[in-house]
């Protein structure tokens, strides 16, 4: 009796099936990946400044000094701008100016970077946080995703310096990112 052998691949049709249908899935996802990827992006920038606003104004309160959050370039000297897309620094300062400028002996608390592909916009030079006085600096910072991938949110920091994240201003718009 002859043993038979069986082939045991694929087919043409099978093959042009299959890559058809990956192919199809790849189309329909990766535009879907982007934006989920630049959503989070986004939320680890807000949510990196959101607990910077905190621990502000908790060594505020534990120093009884003003703590005050600029935009750096360097990460030692504060920036002289509302754009605040290459990062933020965390500083005791000590001598309260206004808006604040750190000086060579008040200590930097913490510093961070904003990721490259968003941008991030605000309506004041810089946030201060006080431990006796009733008010601390309010304002808001716009998080966008310089592709427009992802829809953009606001840090709003009230007088009180309690931050929230929003996605529609006080009229109910949906905030916008400068071109």
């Amino acid at each position: 009796m002859e043993k038979r052998t069986v082939s045991r691949g694929y087919s043409l049709y099978e093959l042009v099936m299959t890559l058809g249908l990956a192919g199809l899935i790849l189309t329909v996802g990766l535009p879907s990946f982007g934006s989920i990827a630049a959503n989070n992006r986004l939320a680890t920038d807000v949510n990196a400044l959101f607990h910077a606003i905190h621990l502000a104004r908790k060594d505020s309160v534990v120093r009884r000094r003003v703590v005050s959050i600029c935009p750096t370039m360097d990460g030692q000297t504060c920036k002289a701008s509302l754009d605040w897309s290459t990062g933020w620094m965390t500083f005791v300062n000590i001598d309260r100016d206004w808006p604040a400028v750190r000086d060579i002996d008040e200590p930097i608390l913490r510093r961070n970077d904003v990721h490259s592909a968003n941008r991030v916009s605000a309506n004041r030079r810089s946030f201060s946080l006080r431990s006796t006085d009733l008010r601390a600096t309010n304002g808001t910072l716009v998080f966008c995703d310089r592709a427009g991938r992802a829809k953009p949110r606001a840090l709003v920091v009230s007088y009180t310096g309690r931050p929230r994240v929003a996605y529609k201003d006080r009229r109910g718009d949906p905030y916008k990112c400068a071109d």
